[in-house]
């Protein structure tokens, strides 16, 4: 192997897999932390970091999102937390052009959520919110998420109570090569 390959961060990328049943071991406000700080290390265009994170835990949680929401109702109701990757609009571009931007930039940072989820022994999965504006109206509703922001997505987050084997999705006929 390539002596510049680093092995341990093509593992977790390569390794990680939606997970939706967990145990109800507690997640330490320093692993929380530590996810949402690697989310944060996302790239975004001009750097304009348009994300906004909400953290979901407890009653909330289990007893208003889960019952509140049509889609991820079952993730939900077993996870020990929840993220909300959202938009912030004061962090969006000016230009009709450029204003969806934030869902590229909100998307790396939920991707870099899952992997350091996956690589600190977490299980997450990916509940899509934008673009369906039922969607994004449920979630305001059951948070109190104001208008200032658009949630993206919603992250169910536990310690896995399974170990789930991942799927190999390479498919050599989507790649062209343009040499």
């Amino acid at each position: 192997m390539d002596a510049t390959i680093n092995k341990p961060a093509l593992d977790c990328i390569m390794t990680r897999t939606s997970v939706r049943s967990y145990s109800d071991k507690e997640i330490s406000k320093e692993t929380v932390e530590t996810i949402i700080r690697a989310a944060m290390a996302a790239p975004s265009a001009m750097n304009k970091q348009p994300w906004h994170f909400f953290v979901i835990r407890g009653e909330q949680l289990r007893d208003t999102i889960a019952d509140t929401l049509e889609y991820g109702r079952q993730s939900l109701r077993n996870a020990q937390m929840a993220i909300v990757v959202a938009g912030d609009k004061s962090r969006f571009f000016e230009e009709a052009e450029s204003v969806d931007y934030w869902v590229e930039d909100c998307s790396a940072a939920a991707e870099n959520l899952l992997l350091a989820a996956h690589a600190v022994g977490l299980g997450a999965v990916w509940c899509g919110v934008y673009p369906i504006p039922s969607r994004i109206e449920q979630l305001r509703r059951a948070t109190g998420i104001s208008e200032e922001f658009v949630p993206m997505c919603i992250i169910p987050i536990g310690y896995p109570d399974t170990i789930q084997e991942p799927k190999d999705k390479w498919d050599p006929a989507k790649v062209t090569y343009l040499d």
